[in-house]
């Protein structure tokens, strides 16, 4: 009897370590072929025709990505490849241009060219905004860029002449430090998130502008959670320039963030950067003076000692669930915990494996916010509502409008005993019909956001009952419309999707948010959630209906064995 107990339990434990391994190999699998495609490795699947990704391209796309980044070439998601991609970078993608570009690459390793080019060697320069978050003095910040251009006309007969950042043109290449939208179309999230970007050489009015992200905490020399101004710059002005990407290690043209590379005053690029800045404007005679005028003044060494920082949400956070809202804004979706939030794009990429401030992003919110209770977009205008606590707030993109916070009273929800509600727990609009859901208490109204007059009355006959949504947990962190329209319902570290407009669904499989959706890895099976408000039941399913099968054989290895214990009783 003992002895059949056992083999039991061990054939459960081999069944369920086998489907756990299946979900995670395909969850990676799918998430590596997204990267290799936003980076330039792949090309992106064609909608019109239908056009899938070979098992040998990918193969073949994942030696070429291993190759560029320095690490053994398997042509395999290993634990190094998996590393290397979940390290912060650089935005811009390592292989620009098409198919024909992705053939020249395989075959080489090294720096690349955008194709574009200053048709003339004497640039003008300017500064037009400075850090706001930084303990480098504004003239430090100009010394540290001009010593980073510097770097590039070392090797190459470039000349580089500051002018006035007030100006209406001020110059080739234009430094500012922005927050969020800053009318390049390409914002940034806030600290946290992207650090930098810069546009190649040509004639549009944007060419060279070099933008910093103002809510990074810039610094020199000093690396932990800081980034260093210098490197970045360098790497920057590479692209303004006209480089993209190296592979080369070392060389200040990688993708990945490196951290401070030592005194600016004495830094030189290495010979790959060399080689490259010099393929598109030739080499610098030694007997020509320096390519910055004027030539800037050494550093100030060291730098006055920072304050102290409060310490950060380290980036596995993301991972423990329970978040307090989520929110699908513009076609990504917002998960919120304290202070912080994380964002994941359509393509299932994280914008940062970094959280960033809640209040940095979305501007109006009080200082010092530390929980959100539920967000969403309104169908009707795109404009995004915030609840925290007794109130509310309208937000247009991402600054607050006018006369916000109002009370939560305006939305005139009552509880079934007549108590007004004074928080919610989850809202969202659902796909299926345009209206706006908002949950509190285990209760559910729906308001008609079409006919918007004022004060919101929630439609006739509610409040309802969570216990509607059939399948689904009752007292949810949040739900979001999603993918093809159908409701997710986030508890915990899991997830329920709700297909087709159903609200009456029985036993619906959760799924983990954390691998799903942020990065993470696979929960242990145990995690597996039961809803409070259903009877103790046997959770044969896991993330992937092709997993059937498995639970299949579970339940007839289980019934044969407990077979043979009857038998044997």
């Amino acid at each position: 009897m003992e002895l059949l107990l056992w083999m039991m339990m061990m054939m459960m434990m081999m069944i369920l370590n086998f489907t756990g391994r299946a979900v995670g190999q395909s969850n990676q699998y799918s998430r590596a072929v997204d990267w290799l495609s936003r980076y330039g490795y792949l090309p992106p699947p064609d909608p019109r025709t239908s056009k899938l990704q070979t098992k040998e391209g990918i193969e073949q796309a994942i030696r070429v990505m291993q190759r560029f980044g320095g690490i053994q070439e398997t042509g395999l998601i290993d634990s190094e490849t998996l590393k290397l991609m979940s390290t912060p970078r650089c935005s811009l993608p390592d292989i620009v241009g098409g198919e024909e570009m992705r053939r020249r690459r395989r075959r080489r390793k090294r720096y690349a060219l955008s194709g574009l080019k200053w048709h003339k060697t004497d640039l003008t320069w300017s500064v037009h905004s400075f850090p706001s978050r930084s303990s480098i003095r504004p003239e430090e910040v100009k010394i540290l860029l001009a010593l980073a251009l510097k770097a590039w006309s070392d090797a190459a007969p470039l000349n580089f002449r500051e002018l006035p950042g007030d100006g209406e043109a001020g110059g080739d290449i234009r430094v500012s430090f922005a927050s969020l939208l800053h009318n390049d179309g390409y914002p940034f999230d806030g600290q946290g998130g992207t650090l930098a970007h810069a546009f190649f050489p040509g004639m549009d009015e944007v060419c060279g502008d070099t933008h910093f992200d103002d809510h990074e905490t810039w610094s020199y020399r000093e690396g932990g959670s800081t980034t260093d101004l210098f490197t970045v710059a360098v790497h920057e002005f590479g692209h303004a320039l006209g480089l993209s990407h190296s592979s080369t290690d070392p060389s200040i043209m990688r993708p990945y963030y490196q951290g401070p590379v030592g005194d600016a005053s004495q830094y030189k690029l290495d010979l790959d950067d060399r080689l490259a800045i010099q393929q598109l404007y030739g080499a610098r005679d030694d007997t020509q003076p320096g390519g910055v005028n004027p030539d800037p003044p050494l550093f100030p060494t060291p730098l006055p000692p920072r304050p102290t920082r409060l310490p950060e949400p380290s980036s596995d956070e993301r991972c423990q669930g329970s978040f307090d809202a989520v929110a699908n804004i513009r076609g990504e979706v917002f998960f919120f915990r304290g202070a912080h939030f994380w964002r994941t794009k359509r393509d299932g990429s994280l914008v940062s494996l970094r959280p960033a401030v809640i209040t940095n992003f979305w501007i109006g919110l009080p200082t010092g916010t530390n929980k959100v209770d539920a967000v969403y977009e309104r169908k009707s205008d795109s404009k995004i509502i915030f609840f925290i606590g007794s109130q509310y707030w309208v937000f247009s993109d991402t600054k607050v409008m006018s006369g916000y916070p109002r009370p939560l009273s305006d939305w005139r929800m009552t509880m079934p005993s007549g108590a007004a509600v004074d928080r919610v727990d989850a809202a969202f609009v659902w796909a299926h019909n345009g209206k706006t859901y908002l949950f509190s208490g285990g209760q559910f109204w729906r308001f008609d956001e079409s006919q918007r007059t004022g004060n919101q009355e929630p439609d006739p006959g509610y409040p309802r009952s969570n216990d509607v949504w059939t399948g689904m947990p009752t007292h949810m962190d949040d739900v979001i419309t999603w993918g093809e329209g159908d409701a997710y319902f986030f508890k915990g570290d899991f997830y329920w999707v709700m297909k087709d407009g159903g609200i009456n669904q029985e036993y619906v499989s959760p799924k983990a948010t954390g691998m799903d959706w942020l990065r993470c890895p696979s929960p242990p099976p145990t995690a597996v959630p039961q809803d409070p408000g259903k009877p103790k039941e046997c959770i044969c399913a896991f993330n992937r209906s092709s997993l059937r099968n498995d639970c299949l054989l579970l339940v007839a290895v289980m019934l044969i064995i407990s077979g043979l214990i009857s038998v044997n009783n």
